[in-house]
């Protein structure tokens, strides 16, 4: 554990305080001494005191490992934080006397990871109606009735209105999983609709929405999924680059007719407000990056064919083909926000089923992608698509550097190189003074399995992560394999598949799939953030949306043969549960063989 020592000193706003707790000290000693009981009250009013003083906003991490990212690595260096900036990085680096000083030795500190593209911080998204004119349902707006869309002027799914940052909800408890993980920055944005709205880059700490947003708006989202419901216009992919097409066509001749209009409205038909020609204007007039979809190297050459057309400064999301595609990106000059979540078979697929050599392709060689962006010059940044968890994003980014990634490329990728995609290179991704003090304090190498975060800063604030307790007993059952879970909720019965994997020492991982229930049955796959197995007892953590909020629940019970039973627990809730091996027996050859 780190050892933290005090310096002598104090800041000027705690030496305040000091002053206005001597004068409390001397009213309380007349009165203590008065009623003759000065002992114990002097020790609650210490306590008071300790409880009431807030942890300083100086900070010195001295002999540590530092890794700016943005220059060489410091063997022994010390990093100087001061009321949430960077102040001072070196080797030979004066510590002011306010500072709370922590020993480094033996740890690495890196910048802040950044989570590219996500939706943390957001609240489920209400369904968005067409809305004429630019009218519709978004985050946070009340639900609409479902209206039938027949053209590009009732704007279907179109909400680029909504800003992330007027949506952020500070209790999501994502945002504590992902800067336990390391991760201290992301990119927010709604994900539903064809113009779902506005993202913004988020630091993850704040007791209120403002005090998270870096930067907002940030970049305007494109998705280019279909209009659902029979008879809704776009129907199709070709429907729906059409329509986006017309929305920037519809934008430019807003950008032109407007202030004609503006400067001389007598004799002249006056624009019709569209907030949609709005929003989309002022993002081509800013220079805002517009994210466009492309996974496949088919779905990136038509997302720069759409750039191309549109004249919009274009980020590209997805990615994962682009060991085809990496010299046409790198011509383009356009910048990629790589997934994470390489594809795999389905979990419930027919394992004699037959599958498209193109397939198997893709799932073979997506981890090779950012090995070919980087040695085509492309700059890019990663993001997990989805309810990963922080090291479900760590352990793919290690699957890149197997597949010829270099290290420090796959670091860039999560810190400076994200930061600069996304515009915010000048106070987020790298270690140097005058940036935002948003950093990740580590025992070993980042992209070691085996490596623990010890503590985060964001915003200059210092976050310890308390590793959950566990039974140190080694674990006498196996856990590998498929579970039918059954449990009733107070909404009715829920069903789930788990997908689960116990290594040799008791951890446990994987992910739990909703199969029917109205909880389980529409939250799709979910990663176990944490788990282990200890004789014949479990537990595992994930997250879950319940009554519109995502909450952490846990699955915690033991195993006798092929059953298990147990308890689940989250927001206040507990239910009973109960699970069947699927098939009946252990697989041959998992980790949970190992176990005498």
């Amino acid at each position: 554990m780190p050892v933290f020592a005090r310096q002598p000193a104090l800041p000027k706003e705690r030496r305040r305080d000091t002053v206005e707790e001597c004068v409390m000290a001397k009213w309380a000693d007349r009165v203590l001494r008065a009623t003759g009981k000065w002992v114990l009250v002097a020790l609650a009013l210490g306590m008071a005191l300790r409880a009431g003083a807030e942890e300083p906003r100086y900070f010195a991490i001295r002999h540590a490992r530092i890794v700016p990212v943005s220059g060489p690595e410091i063997k022994n260096g010390t990093v100087v934080i001061a009321k949430g900036l960077i102040v001072a990085v070196g080797e030979n680096v004066s510590i002011p006397p306010e500072a709370w000083v922590i020993e480094g030795k033996g740890l690495r500190v890196y910048p802040g990871f950044i989570n590219a593209l996500s939706d943390l911080g957001l609240g489920p998204p209400a369904p968005a109606g067409p809305g004429g004119g630019g009218g519709g349902a978004g985050r946070g707006q009340p639900q609409q009735a479902q209206q039938v869309s027949r053209g590009p002027e009732d704007r279907p799914a179109s909400t680029p209105w909504t800003d992330a940052a007027d949506e952020l909800k500070v209790d999501d408890k994502r945002i504590e999983t992902w800067r336990d993980g390391g991760f201290t920055s992301a990119l927010a944005a709604p994900m539903t609709g064809i113009f779902p709205g506005q993202g913004a880059v988020i630091n993850l700490a704040g007791d209120r929405p403002s005090a998270m947003v870096v930067s907002a708006p940030n970049a305007l989202l494109i998705t280019l999924q279909p209009a659902r419901g029979f008879a809704n216009f776009p129907d199709s992919l070709m429907g729906v680059i059409a329509y986006v097409r017309q929305v920037f066509l519809d934008a430019n001749w807003y950008n032109q007719a407007e202030p004609v209009y503006r400067s001389h409205p007598q004799g002249l038909e006056r624009p019709t407000y569209d907030r949609t020609e709005v929003v989309v204007n002022d993002t081509l007039v800013s220079g805002r990056p517009v994210l466009l979809p492309g996974n496949t190297a088919q779905e990136m050459h038509r997302a720069l064919l759409i750039a191309d057309r549109l004249g919009a400064h274009t980020i590209i999301y997805g990615g994962q083909q682009a060991y085809e595609d990496a010299d046409e990106l790198a011509a383009a000059k356009v910048p990629v926000l790589v997934n994470l979540k390489w594809p795999e078979r389905e979990r419930d697929a027919d394992p004699e089923a037959e599958e498209p050599l193109r397939v198997l392709r893709l799932r073979d060689r997506a981890p090779s992608a950012p090995a070919a962006l980087q040695k085509a010059g492309v700059k890019f940044a990663f993001y997990l698509e989805g309810t990963g968890v922080p090291k479900d994003a760590l352990k793919n980014a290690k699957k890149a550097i197997d597949a010829g990634l270099p290290a420090d490329a796959a670091l860039r990728a999560f810190t400076l190189s994200a930061a600069e995609i996304l515009g915010v290179g000048d106070r987020l991704g790298s270690i140097e003074p005058g940036k935002i003090a948003n950093l990740v304090v580590t025992d070993g190498d980042a992209f070691n399995e085996k490596t623990k975060v010890k503590m985060t800063f964001v915003d200059g604030r210092r976050y310890e992560v308390h590793e959950p307790g566990r039974p140190t007993a080694p674990p006498t059952v196996k856990l590998t394999g498929k579970w039918k879970i059954s449990l009733t909720s107070p909404q009715g019965p829920e069903e789930a598949t788990a997908d689960l994997s116990m290594a040799t020492d008791g951890t446990l991982s994987g992910s739990l799939t909703g199969v029917s229930g109205s909880t389980l049955g529409s939250v799709g796959t979910v990663s176990i953030s944490e788990g282990w197995v200890s004789g014949s007892q479990f537990s595992f953590t994930l997250s879950l949306t319940l009554e519109g909020s995502p909450t952490d629940v846990t699955f915690s019970g033991t195993l006798e043969g092929e059953q298990m039973k147990g308890t689940a627990s989250g927001g206040g809730m507990s239910v009973d549960f109960t699970g069947t091996r699927a098939g009946g027996t252990a697989p041959a050859g998992s980790a949970g063989q190992e176990v005498e």
